[in-house]
């Protein structure tokens, strides 16, 4: 799904500042714990009829943990929702003290590397597999479907260019004009800010995957055309993991059944999207997900001018009844497009919503192509196993609130890349659960925060047209603009003006409290 709704973090961060204030700690705690609690049956909620003071508290309260550092000592596993503290079924209570002792580094391998196989070839698995294969690890990567299209709108930010070094041609539009559309449809101009070298890249999925899976190919990864199966867990220390999976290579068509043939492995790394296989096998619990639909759209040339460099965000009870639709600009079509979580029966209803709410500019359309798939929610419960692990969608980090899954699946990819590769000192050295539990530590510390105050934003602004007028009114403000496009595009907290978010911060709740004390109008719902 898009990307456009970080805006949130200038928006929830800074309008809540004065609550900040108020917080008193009584001791650090887990982000994931505190991530448990705002979303138990205890923490404030927002009622269907308007925005309520709890959960303004609650963004506020955690996002002042989270700025002030105080969840400094996160777990390595998510908690599932209403789940207690615990070690993992079956693992063993360490202490402290007994882990002293353990201070001899694992085996060298003897006249070989270390054998890792990827599951899943998307942006996740690829980032995986290309960077292990550079450090000279054995590495296979796994992937049914090489023509994959996940249903996704298809946003990267400026920074993911460079740092994954992407060709440019590989972005179809540069984004750099962007509509909100409020449960009015009063329309709100975003961009301004931008510098004239700075966009939102719009990729498709089919593209993109495609030119990271080849390059870890060209890098020494062995690509396997395959259906994964499933896989035999080790019995013992350094004990192989045997995957079978259906090789396809060679046959063509949708009927393939494929051959089947097995694969011994040290290192299992899951990133086989939210319907993981590899993590049914290491137990790692579900999680809540949400249904994305998108159609691709080829629209007549004078209306797909007007999507040239712009996107569309749409908000409202008619498109989605807690996130957004959108309209986003690819080479020659658009893609159009919801998803939900509290309703995916009604997934159908939504999208013939953003149809009707959009159809002035995509009137006399062709679709040409129908895209669905689950997208998470949350991080799964349990993220390691011995030494297999789950990385982005399959782990569960896509963002809630805006959604944005392509550049963290990439990035989680490469750092538990870089962590096996650093600790197997590149590939000579076997490697245990500990060093896996090494980069979930990393990964929590470094992104958590942005996942914890897009969560409860989702909970203040998605839950009534009301509070979506508000949310839209807000992305007005140049200091919102400018804080969100900067964070957004370098994928780092740039520094904010204490000044402006108190004055962000009152206008927020005055904006709340007018829209939510005031008769909404009709909304047409058609675009002028």
């Amino acid at each position: 799904m898009p990307s456009l709704t970080n805006m949130g973090l200038a928006v929830s961060a800074a309008a809540l500042s004065s609550a900040h204030a108020f917080v008193i700690p009584a001791e650090p705690r887990s982000l994931r714990g505190i991530q448990t609690e705002a979303s138990g049956a205890s923490a404030p909620s927002s009622s269907a009829s308007g925005f309520r003071a709890g959960p303004a508290v609650a963004v506020g309260a955690v996002a002042g943990l989270a700025a002030a550092g105080v969840a400094k000592t996160r777990r390595g596993h998510a908690l599932a929702k209403g789940q207690k503290a615990s070690v993992r079924p079956g693992a063993t209570n360490r202490s402290l003290s007994s882990a002293r002792v353990v201070v001899c580094a694992n085996a060298p391998l003897e006249g070989r590397k270390l054998r890792v196989a990827v599951v899943g070839g998307g942006p996740a698995g690829a980032s995986t597999a290309d960077s292990l294969a550079q450090a000279g690890i054995e590495t296979y990567l796994i992937e049914r479907k090489l023509d994959n299209c996940k249903p996704c709108g298809g946003a990267i930010p400026l920074c993911m260019i460079d740092e994954f070094d992407l060709p440019r041609d590989i972005v179809d539009r540069q984004v750099r004009k962007m509509t909100m559309i409020s449960p009015t449809n009063k329309e709100v101009q975003i961009g301004q800010t931008l510098k004239d070298d700075e966009f939102i890249g719009m990729v498709r999925r089919e593209v993109l995957d495609d030119f990271l899976r080849q390059r870890a190919k060209s890098n020494g990864a062995t690509l396997i055309n395959g259906l994964f199966v499933g896989m035999t867990m080790p019995q013992s220390k350094g004990e192989p993991y045997v995957l079978t999976y259906n090789d396809y290579d060679g046959e063509e068509g949708t009927a393939r059944k494929g051959e089947k043939k097995t694969l011994e492995v040290d290192v299992v790394v899951g990133a086989d999207g939210a319907n993981s296989r590899v993590a049914k096998d290491i137990e790692a619990g579900d999680y809540e997900y949400a249904i994305a639909f998108q159609e691709r759209m080829r629209i007549p040339e004078n209306k797909m001018d007007y999507y040239k460099d712009r996107a569309e965000m749409y908000v409202g009870e008619d498109v989605s009844p807690d996130f957004y639709a959108w309209v986003f600009p690819k080479c020659d079509h658009v893609a159009v497009g919801t998803g939900t979580v509290v309703d995916k029966k009604g997934i159908k209803k939504y999208q013939q919503g953003i149809r009707d709410r959009a159809a002035v500019r995509i009137d006399g359309g062709n679709i040409i192509r129908v895209e669905a798939h689950p997208i998470p929610e949350h991080p799964r419960p349990w993220r390691v196993k011995d030494r297999a692990i789950l990385v982005g969608d399959a782990a569960g980090y896509v963002t809630k609130c805006s959604g944005e899954g392509i550049y963290f699946a990439a990035k989680s990819g490469r750092m538990c890349a870089e962590t096996i590769a650093k600790n197997s000192q590149n590939g000579v050295r076997m490697i245990d659960e500990a060093d896996l539990m090494e980069h979930i530590r990393e990964w929590d510390s470094k992104y958590g925060p942005t996942y914890l105050v897009l969560d409860l934003l989702q909970k203040v602004f998605y839950t009534s047209d009301a509070a979506r007028e508000s949310f839209v009114e807000l992305c007005e403000e140049e200091y919102v603009q400018k804080v969100t496009f900067d964070s957004y595009l370098y994928k780092t907290v740039q520094g904010n003006d204490p000044m402006g978010d108190l004055k962000l911060g009152w206008k927020t709740l005055s904006s709340l409290y007018k829209f939510n004390n005031q008769k909404t109008p009709d909304p047409m719902r058609t675009l002028a």
